[in-house]
């Protein structure tokens, strides 16, 4: 399981990538990040007419249950995983 520490580490490194990841990767990586960090989504889902904040909040969602711990691990292996092909 990922530790504080390599969760950190892995929040900086993603900013080391040379090009972007797709939209999926991009969801995954907020989704992870945000249950690994805040935990259970909250708040009310945005309105339709907000596509990104809405498959934002989607995302996140389905994550719901999850414990911290992995899904910061998720978040690491993702990061790990997006240096192989996006450096």
């Amino acid at each position: 399981m990922a530790d504080q520490q390599a969760f950190e580490q892995a929040q900086l490194d993603v900013k080391t990538l040379t090009s972007r990841p797709s939209n999926d990767d991009m969801l995954f990586l907020y989704a992870h990040f945000k249950q690994g960090s805040a935990g259970d989504v909250s708040g009310k889902r945005p309105g339709m007419l907000d596509m990104v904040g809405r498959a934002k909040y989607d995302a996140w969602a389905k994550l719901k249950g999850a414990s911290k711990e992995k899904a910061m691990q998720g978040y690491v292996d993702k990061v790990e995983a997006l240096l192989k092909t996006h450096k």
